[in-house]
């Protein structure tokens, strides 16, 4: 694939003989879905390829009817060298013009701190769930393809085709933040706002800015995740801190450090045991899993198959820290394929299939 950028549009040669040319209308990141909009396109004949190199589509005549089809795998090649020539042409008013930066392991989360918080305010949530799954050299482009690769083989969530772009997003949307605004990271007593915290300090560790750290466990006085806590809840919380420290240079070395040793490991489950991110089996929920199953065996009048649905919620008020429950649902999986359970039905979501303990 061939393409070049003539900004605001950007001219891609997929097709033999054709140009497609995208007009780039925002300054916000795109994801794949974006760009399926046949709106924001338009497509030209060359009678040569060689024309290619000086073609400019103000130049020639658009044609009429057209249409393309491209594998997921391109559009997403596409999508990145977008976002590539947005971020490329975002003056320092169009990549922010706010007061503060506030950054958030999850986009539940992230939802509600922009209801709590007054504007101007940025809020940036993280997509994902950093206690599963490897975090392996997470910081660089192969581990972030090496996370991708097991997320997409292991995890049910529905988020497969997006997650990429979302992900590289949420880089480049941390990556623009300008030097002299103050940074708020929001995180609770948890694996996954614990890793995330500590990721958000490696990615801002070449930037000067003022950093502030609010643990919403502490001042809410909760064991509550900071996406379980309610718009209302962390509006009075922020505005209840009363002295905000500046993280010093010394504790974001630390905790920076603390990162490399995370990303580091090769576990694909986490938790928060005794203030430290502790890496456990991959198994270490299934005893509880077939524990559960049995109980809803023992209420049946005969054993009869359960939806995985029905599963995961008894499970959810017996675990303290909730990994994820399409973790949890992976593990459902794991267990039918080694024996333990049987199926009804197709795993491609928790509400396709029943299990039940094998006699």
């Amino acid at each position: 694939m061939e393409w070049k950028v003539n900004y605001p549009f950007i001219y891609f040669l997929l097709e033999l003989n054709t140009v497609f040319v995208y007009r780039i209308k925002t300054h916000n990141y795109l994801n794949a879905s974006d760009l399926i909009d046949s709106s924001e396109w338009e497509a030209y004949e060359l009678q040569h390829l060689s024309q290619f190199e000086t073609f400019n589509h103000e130049e020639s005549e658009a044609i009429e009817g057209w249409g393309f089809s491209l594998e997921y795998d391109k559009l997403c090649d596409i999508v990145e060298i977008v976002n590539d020539c947005i971020q490329k042409h975002r003056s320092v008013d169009q990549r922010l013009t706010t007061q503060a930066v506030h950054i958030v392991s999850t986009e539940s989360a992230a939802g509600s701190v922009r209801v709590a918080l007054a504007p101007p305010k940025h809020v940036i949530g993280f997509p994902d769930c950093f206690s599963i799954g490897p975090l392996w050299k997470l910081e660089e482009k192969r581990g972030q393809d090496f996370r991708n690769d097991w997320l997409f083989e292991n995890i049910n969530d529905g988020e497969e085709d997006v997650y990429q772009n979302k992900f590289t997003n949420t880089l480049r949307e941390i990556e623009d933040i300008p030097n002299h605004v103050p940074i708020y990271i929001w995180y609770g007593n948890n694996a996954d706002e614990q890793c995330g915290l500590r990721y958000f300090l490696y990615l801002l560790r070449d930037k000067s800015n003022e950093i502030f750290l609010i643990n919403t466990t502490e001042h809410s006085k909760t064991n509550c995740a900071t996406s379980q806590l309610n718009s209302q809840q962390l509006a009075q919380l922020f505005v209840n801190i009363k002295e905000r420290k500046q993280l010093t240079t010394q504790d974001r070395l630390i905790l920076q450090n603390e990162w490399e040793i995370v990303s580091q490991n090769n576990d694909v489950l986490r938790l928060w045991i005794n203030n430290e991110i502790k890496g456990v089996p991959e198994n270490y929920f299934d005893p509880l899993i077939i524990e559960t199953i049995e109980k809803l065996h023992n209420e049946q009048v005969t054993k009869d198959f359960i939806k995985t649905g029905t599963v995961i919620a008894e499970l959810l008020p017996l675990i303290d820290e909730l990994p994820s429950v399409f973790f949890l649902e992976c593990r459902i999986r794991f267990l039918v394929y080694s024996g333990v359970l049987a199926l009804k039905g197709i795993p491609k979501s928790m509400r396709h299939y029943s299990v039940k303990l094998r006699e």
